[in-house]
């Protein structure tokens, strides 16, 4: 049985119960009422074990595909500024909004908890539970998988956070804060553990194999690598993780980039590990508050304003399109530069829109013409990426869209997300799965392993890997680099091309710790006020208020 219908199906019922067990605060969450009638000893029972690890794979869909956790990844960046609507701006701009009382950032603190506290009941109760040895094994490696992910969040965002590796079974305000050394060591032994007792595929898609745990492992030897704790051998073990990952489950590139993201083959041959999201709106539930979550809604976030521009009108196809991030000049222009042989930034972005609304209008953007006329089907929109003259544009019978006309409102839309399958053109929820980890992400990360232990041509080789696979047609040996290209900064550009959008930019950064480098140098709307302390994000007010002692018992990160 696909494990989207288990998951999705009980991970509500058990939630509720589980909201009893997961907080740490004295909150009116100690009010709630066990509506659902689930005792405390049905985590014990089969189905309640079951439940109980499906439930808490749900955390995953609060923060992947979602606007909070694209709040929390994408902006701010290298390669993304504002888009003309939305809030949480702070993100971007590094000013005062991003401060300890905005909802995101306590909304996502609990959320991950709440799965932290989740997987924690799991694995202390998992003695007592009445399955096999043989579910119990995997069922706890899938636990011990979720938990050392979620820890890497919260510790990748905020630092050091509370480190709670037992079941918090009622409210306390004992808190304090890990060390580096401590959160690097509880993360790493999760996942070496996962590793060990997870198997190498499952038949319930959707949940944690051992490539899955490898590849978040490796991650995390990448960001140890560049932190205070580094060792010598942390770019070698990351190294050694994605090879396994490469080598030995039968993952394989698809021939084409753009069909990676084909909504009608989700679980092709590229996927690691993916969040499952579906048309149900109830199963689309997290555990947080009850509502609605929204699916996968990343399509509503790229897109630009074509709805209200002459011969368009809003539709399924074309997407709702919020405006709230819009590529910055070096992503299109330097990161996407290169485009003769190079298909990505074809395939990233839509460039064409086709009438929908026919008829005559006045240009808006395009001062080469006055009016345009067009039929049902005709070209309306073409951005082609480059400057072209006003007499060029004017032989055209539809408006182009040159650089110096985008705006907050006008601009290349990514593509990646789109999701026809939405009922009517309002809808918000998405069902595409959410791919956290995918192959090219895995050679990328090979690459840089492997240039950081000083094997030049094995990072090559790998990152050759991804950039033969982008070529158009007959382009694959101009797309390849030779050991003397072979550098960190094209390691930095590759990831960007390649997974641009995909909730890692922001993490990227503070990994290699130069967000505050690159952002003032390509970001201009937070040049001026980005530091090195926002490579951490303000610790939420709710939790200094519901420790002991405050501030003092859990201290907020320096400059908030």
């Amino acid at each position: 049985m696909n494990i989207k219908y288990k998951i999705f199906k009980h991970a509500r019922i058990l939630g509720i119960a589980t909201l009893m067990l997961t907080g740490q605060s004295c909150s009116d969450l100690l009010d709630e009422k066990v509506i659902s009638g689930i005792g405390n000893d049905y985590i014990n029972t089969p189905k309640g074990f079951e439940d109980a690890v499906n439930a808490a794979y749900s955390t995953l869909r609060y923060y992947y595909g979602t606007q909070q956790g694209l709040t929390m990844t994408e902006y701010g960046t290298d390669i993304y500024a504002t888009g003309a609507d939305g809030g949480y701006k702070g993100f971007h701009f590094y000013d005062t909004q991003l401060n300890p009382t905005v909802d995101y950032l306590a909304n996502t603190w609990d959320e991950l908890y709440r799965g932290v506290n989740t997987c924690n009941a799991i694995i202390g109760r998992a003695p007592a539970a009445t399955v096999t040895d043989a579910i119990k094994k995997v069922r706890v490696a899938e636990a011990k998988f979720l938990r050392g992910h979620y820890y890497f969040i919260l510790f990748q965002q905020w630092g050091g956070v509370d480190l709670r590796l037992t079941e918090t079974l009622s409210p306390t305000k004992v808190t304090k804060r890990a060390t580096e050394a401590e959160m690097y060591n509880a993360i790493i032994k999760d996942l070496t553990e996962a590793i060990a007792d997870l198997p190498n595929s499952s038949t319930q898609y959707g949940r944690a194999t051992k490539p899955a745990a490898e590849m978040a492992l490796a991650k995390v030897y990448l960001a140890k690598a560049y932190s205070s704790q580094k060792a010598a051998d942390d770019f070698s073990k990351a190294a050694t993780l994605c090879t396994s990952v490469v080598n030995n489950y039968g993952f394989k590139l698809l021939d084409d980039f753009a069909s990676v993201f084909d909504e009608n083959n989700q679980k092709n041959s590229e996927i690691v590990f993916a969040v499952q999201y579906t048309s149900d709106l109830l199963t689309n539930l997290t555990n947080n508050t009850g509502s609605v979550n929204g699916g996968n809604n990343l399509h509503l976030f790229y897109g630009m304003q074509y709805d209200v521009q002459a011969g368009m009108q809003r539709d399924i196809v074309n997407g709702r399109p919020f405006k709230r991030l819009r590529p910055t000049t070096y992503c299109t222009d330097v990161v996407f530069g290169e485009r003769v042989n190079d298909s990505r930034y074809k395939k990233t972005f839509k460039d064409t829109w086709y009438s929908n609304k026919p008829g005559t209008y006045n240009t808006a953007f395009d001062d080469s013409k006055t009016s345009v006329t067009f039929a049902s089907g005709d070209t309306a929109i073409f951005i082609p990426g480059y400057e072209m003259s006003k007499a060029d544009r004017a032989k055209k019978k539809y408006q182009v869209l040159v650089p110096s006309k985008y705006s907050e409102a006008l601009f290349p839309t990514l593509r990646k997300f789109f999701d026809t399958k939405r009922p009517d053109m309002t809808y918000e929820s998405g069902s595409r799965d959410y791919f956290v980890f995918r192959l090219a992400d895995t050679y990328l990360m090979l690459a840089e392993a492997q240039l950081g232990a000083g094997n030049k041509q094995a990072a090559t080789d790998a990152i050759n890997m991804v950039r033969r696979r982008a070529a158009w047609p007959g382009k694959q040996s101009a797309m390849e680099v030779t050991s003397n290209d072979m550098t960190f900064d094209l390691v930095v550009e590759e990831r960007a091309r390649e997974l641009v959008g995909e909730q890692t930019r922001w993490m990227d950064l503070k990994r290699w710790g130069n967000l505050v480098e690159r952002v003032q140098k390509y970001n201009p709307q937070a040049a001026a006020n980005v530091k090195a302390s926002n490579l951490v994000r303000p610790i939420p007010q709710t939790q200094i208020d519901r420790s002991e002692g405050g501030n003092a018992g859990f201290s907020q990160n320096p400059g908030y």
